[in-house]
């Protein structure tokens, strides 16, 4: 050998094919995402996705946004639910279909208003002091600022969407679409007004539905009053937790199923032991039900006292506890009887104010009595106003409505016990626990209170014989897919149990009920002719279209009445809708009016959610959807949980365990965020922290590595290199037997909104499949065999096909780093963008569960002689596996012959392996977990050498001459590469 030829011979780098590409090993997140953002903005992408899908004649799927509130930075949760949407739409997209995307915003209600009161509050400006047009001004000027942060925030998010063209519901041709949706139910004849008691926020000054209410426990002051009964030396006893509303008590109710005894006092404690008197004294006479006597007697420090006699309240008549202090108490109250009232707590009597109780007012009804009979004594600040009351009560408040202290007790309720304590008629006074109602956005107690007000009634038929709402909405949900299919169960309870929807609110900044109402009481959808009420609706839309709400609060009846009706003594309604309404309608302006879905019967497929819209937006679309077309506007209600910390706690500023989406987006990028999304359970609550956000980078970290792997190991190639299946060896054929079962599962995964799943599968198929099993045992053919090796070639065209379907399977939940990755491979001719490709069409040849199972039998084995030569790596006895040589026995003849046609070696990565067929003998490796195999593990022989380009040992008089330093195998390729060269 010449020394030309030994320095050629000794130098082997350049013959090797060791994996190249730009494609970093880190994704640099928090930087390179905004580019990828303004990549897509610039080609259109949105625009894009459509059209590709529009020519390829792809099916529509529609998950219609529901809208969150513009009225401050996004948050944790809201980023969740906008990436969750996302997965579903891009999923979907690559699954084949036309899925459009429309995000949107709510734009009216309380929560919007209640932060422009704080702003003109900051200025020195009260809500009065405010002209209504400014005032509604300011409104639509701050959701506008607010939706273009919070826009700004989704996109951050990797948010695909129309985000040049969304829905608001602030916007002049929405406001008109609402104001058409709610004259078609009034048209209906759904909509009646009644003055029964709601939920009323003295600080927000409007009233509420349940759905704008939380319950929280709160201390309660808690009284018993005596009720004389007139003509008798006795009196009925109650029990109330809101002494305030005494003053409009009507009536006691009591139930003709309870026992009910007279009981006498004999003693009471003494003042020396009490510390003061107590209010009951001996020879005191009261009604009480049989099973509360003895609480009722302790709570007023009786110490003794005697039944007397059965008694039957029924006819009787009492006087009011507070009749001797003013003429507008010396009235009658009648005793009622009602299935509410129990022995359970309280006294077995129910003091009944029907202005401020539900079942009060039920119970007054039902009586025979009227609902303009009722004593309304409290105005919209809550407190106390009529011409007849005390001057002791005029002006007292319920709750304090301002300051520091708003939402505690204000002055009624002890003027109240005053009182009652100079009548000489409370028995006892105490505090208590209760869980009540509170404003969901003031936080401030709410309290019963009837006005009038609209509602949309649920057990009405329609004026054209249609089912009543409940009914239709009931049979819609049936028709209805749930994920999880559990909470099906909780919407149907809750429209099931719900009261009349009540629409009307008393407030400035919203969507108005365009309602003109005759002399006679009668709205125009009643009071006039159908035809003539049609064009008064006609006025009303046209005017809204063009202007906005402000048409409607700016002109007066005759403006819409002229040349159909006289106006004189017709009035305007006031009072915007409920804001769920609103948000309930936007299907007809962003489906519908948009062309996307059919006006009368189409559906979206998917609304999205959290669990809290059950009695939000799922509820109120719903509704409002079955009232004007008899269905329900979705084909599925998915529900996704609340984001919690590390240890399960609700996430709060207070606590300190918040975690911000720009902060995650800043530190690790919001890729990892929906890795996170897409990995976790998101029909239960959410857990996240720095630990865990960290866990879901190494993920990342994993995933982004092997699409790193397969660009580098793909340098160069092209489709001339493709090996036909037929023609492959059998790993290979296993491989694509995975992508095939992985390509199954995707596809499932994604249709079904599993993400979780498709995570598992990915993160499992390129740790284990992958890294863990194929690319190790290839990495030596990929490196090392010449390029014409059919092994080398079918490698990489495996390769290919993997990298194929890996960009398009992450690229739902992973859209950065796929679209880097796409750009990079030798797919990036295909499209602009990965996002415009499907899911590839995978062969169901490719699935061979036979051979699946051979090479499982084979990895069993492997697993055994990985585990067999570990030790003397560790003992140091060899450095590499390719430092060993094992002998395998094998007791099961099929799993011998599964090796058959392979290379043990290989496959081992050792540099040499025999099998043998026998049980494991004395002094062989056996796994714990693994019957019917034994390994014996030792260094190669004595003599072999280390191959200088493939660091296999081989035995060095089989090497060819002129490439003494390399096997035969290296020099074949060698010979080839150089010859090419």
């Amino acid at each position: 050998m010449t020394d030309d030829t030994k320095t050629n011979a000794s130098d082997y780098r350049d013959t090797l094919f060791l994996p190249k590409t730009e494609f970093p090993m880190r994704g640099g997140l928090p930087k390179a995402e905004p580019k990828w953002i303004e990549r897509w903005d610039e080609m259109k992408l949105y625009e894009r996705m459509r059209a590709d899908a529009k020519a390829r004649g792809a099916k529509p799927f529609i998950l219609h946004d529901g809208p969150p509130y513009a009225n401050g930075p996004i948050h944790l949760g809201t980023a969740m639910n906008k990436i969750l949407k996302d997965l579903v739409v891009r999923g979907h997209q690559m699954l084949g279909y036309d899925a459009s995307y429309i995000p949107g915003w709510d734009c009216h209600g309380l929560p919007i208003e209640w932060k422009v009161e704080e702003e003109f509050r900051a200025k020195g400006r009260g809500k009065d002091d405010v002209p209504g047009d400014e005032f509604r001004a300011a409104c639509r000027a701050y959701a506008a600022k607010w939706i273009e942060v919070q826009k700004q925030g989704f996109r951050r998010c990797g948010v695909e969407g129309e985000w040049d063209n969304p829905y608001l519901t602030m916007n002049f041709e929405s406001e008109a679409a609402t104001v058409r949706e709610f004259l078609n139910v009034a048209m209906s004849g759904r909509l009646v007004r009644g003055s029964k008691p709601i939920m009323w926020s003295p600080v927000e000054r409007t009233a509420l539905a349940e759905a704008e209410v939380e319950y929280y426990d709160r201390k309660v002051p808690v009284i018993w009053v005596k009720f004389p009964v007139q003509g008798e030396d006795f009196s009925v006893v109650i029990w109330t937790t809101t002494p305030w509303t005494i003053p409009a008590n009507q009536a006691v109710s009591f139930n003709p199923s309870i026992d009910y005894g007279l009981y006498e006092v004999e003693t009471v404690m003494s003042e020396e032991e009490l510390g003061f008197a107590p209010f009951a004294a001996p020879g005191d006479k009261y009604v009480l039900a049989d099973a509360l006597a003895q609480g009722v007697m302790d709570s007023a420090k009786v110490s003794s006292f005697k039944r007397v006699a059965d008694i039957d309240p029924k006819g009787w008549t009492l006087s009011h506890p507070l009749n001797d202090l003013s003429d507008f108490y010396k009235h009658d109250i009648p005793m009622l009887a009602g299935d509410h009232v129990t022995d359970d707590a309280g006294t077995g009597f129910v003091h009944t104010a029907p202005a401020h109780g539900e079942d009060d007012f039920l119970v007054w009804i039902a009586n025979g009595y009227k609902a303009s009979d009722i004593r309304d004594i409290v105005n919209q600040d809550g407190a106390y106003e009529h011409d007849d009351l005390p001057e002791e009560l005029k002006g007292l408040d319920i709750i304090r409505t301002s300051g520091k202290k708003r939402g505690e007790q204000g002055k009624a309720n002890p003027e109240v016990m005053r009182l009652l304590t100079e009548s000489g008629n409370l028995l006892s006074r105490g505090v208590t626990m209760i869980r009540d109602a509170h404003s969901w956005r003031s936080k401030a107690p709410v309290i019963r209170r009837a006005t009038p007000q609209w509602f949309i009634a649920m057990d009405k038929l329609a004026s054209d014989g249609t089912a009543p709402l409940r009914d239709l909405a009931l049979s819609a949900l049936e028709d209805t897919a749930f994920v999880p299919p559990q909470l099906r169960n909780r919407i149907t309870s809750m429209v099931a149990d719900r009261p009349d929807w009540l629409i009307s609110r008393q407030r400035n900044w919203g969507v108005p009920i365009t309602l003109l109402v005759s002399p006679d009481g009668e709205p125009h959808t009643v009071a006039l002719p159908e035809d003539k009420a049609l064009e008064v609706n006609k006025r009303i839309l046209d005017a809204i279209a063009a202007e906005g709400v402000e048409a409607w609060f700016s002109a007066d009846a005759a403006k819409f009445l002229d040349g159909i009706a006289d106006p004189a003594g017709w009035e305007k309604v006031n009072d915007v809708l409920d804001v769920w309404f609103d948000s309930g309608t936007t299907h007809a302006f962003t489906l519908r009016d948009r062309g996307i879905i059919n006006e009368k019967t189409g559906q979206a497929d998917v609304y999205l959610e959290g669990s809290d819209q059950h009695r939000g937006w799922f509820q109120s679309s719903l509704l409002e959807n079955c009232a004007t077309r008899g269905r329900a506007p979705y084909k599925t209600v998915i529900t996704h949980g609340f984001i919690v910390d590390s240890e399960g706690k609700k996430m709060s500023k207070s606590l300190g365990n918040t975690v911000e989406p720009q902060k995650v987006a800043d530190q690790f990028g919001i890729e990892i965020l929906r890795l996170w999304t897409a990995s976790s359970d998101f029909t239960e609550d959410l857990r996240i922290s720095d630990d865990i956000l960290k866990t879901n980078a190494e993920s990342y970290r994993r995933l982004r590595n092997t699409l790193r792997y397969l660009l580098g190991a793909l340098d160069g190639y092209s489709e001339d290199e493709a090996v036909p299946r037929d023609e492959m060896p059998g790993l290979e054929k296993w491989v694509l037997h995975r992508l095939a079962e992985s390509d199954a599962l995707v596809r499932k995964s994604y249709a079904a909104f599993d993400f979780k799943r498709v995570m598992s599968a990915m993160l499992n198929f390129c740790g284990v499949d992958l890294s863990a099993i194929y690319f190790d045992i290839r990495k030596d053919s990929l490196y090392c065999d010449a390029p014409s090796d059919i092994r080398r070639r079918a490698t990489r065209t495996v390769m290919s096909l993997v990298l194929e379907r890996l960009l398009a399977w992450l690229a739902p939940i992973m859209p950065f780093t796929t679209e880097e990755a796409f750009l990079m491979s030798h797919f990036a001719g295909k499209a602009d963008s990965v996002h415009l490709l499907t899911f590839p069409e995978t062969p169901l040849g490719w699935l061979d569960p036979s051979l699946a199972a051979r090479w499982e039998k084979i990895f069993k084995v492997r697993r055994v002689v990985n585990a067999a030569i570990e030790p003397l790596r560790v003992q140091g006895k060899i450095r590499s596996s390719l430092e060993a040589s094992v002998e395998v026995y094998i007791a099961d003849e099929d799993t011998l012959r599964a090796f058959e046609g392979e290379s043990a070696k290989d496959i081992f990565i050792t540099s040499h392996a025999h099998l043998i067929m026998s049980p494991a003998p004395a002094g062989s490796y056996v796994h714990p977990e693994v019957d019917g195999i034994g390994v014996i593990p030792t260094h190669v022989p004595d003599g072999w050498i280390k191959c200088a380009r493939s660091w296999k040992y081989f035995d060095p008089a089989t090497a060819d001459p002129a490439f003494p330093d390399i096997t035969p195998r290296d020099a074949a390729a060698v010979r080839e590469i150089r010859g090419a060269a």
